[in-house]
């Protein structure tokens, strides 16, 4: 996983469908090979990073409660995302939101806005 050993992202909670990336060096290339050259970077304002931190998903409604007199508290059930901590995601840069965290650079994405991950099956 790409967290420094102090851990010093477990503060932040990322919200709903989103996912914290951070992005990769241009020219970075993973371990099988994938990278995003240069040239399709700047013509198709696409960035690719690797995902850190995962939102909990899309909330869905609960069913409507059939005895009233049970627990009254409210839960929220999610469905989760494709997006698991420590895959490369390609995505576009115009759904991202860019964040300075403890002085490094990282964005902040919608999952509609991922386009591709890759997964090492290891993980």
């Amino acid at each position: 996983m790409h967290i420094t050993p102090d851990n010093k992202l477990k503060k932040l909670i990322i919200i709903g469908d989103r996912v914290l990336i951070r992005p990769t060096r241009p020219n970075e290339k993973t371990e099988s090979g994938l990278y995003l050259p240069p040239g399709v970077q700047e013509k198709e304002k696409v960035q690719q990073g690797y995902v850190i931190k995962t939102g909990p998903g899309y909330a869905i409604p609960l069913p409507p409660e059939d005895e009233p007199w049970k627990s009254t508290e409210e839960q929220v059930r999610y469905l989760p995302l494709q997006a698991h901590e420590g895959d490369l995601a390609i995505f576009l840069l115009s759904g991202a939101t860019e964040i300075m965290y403890q002085e490094e650079k990282y964005f902040i994405v919608p999952q509609s806005a991922i386009l591709m991950l890759e997964r090492e099956e290891d993980l």
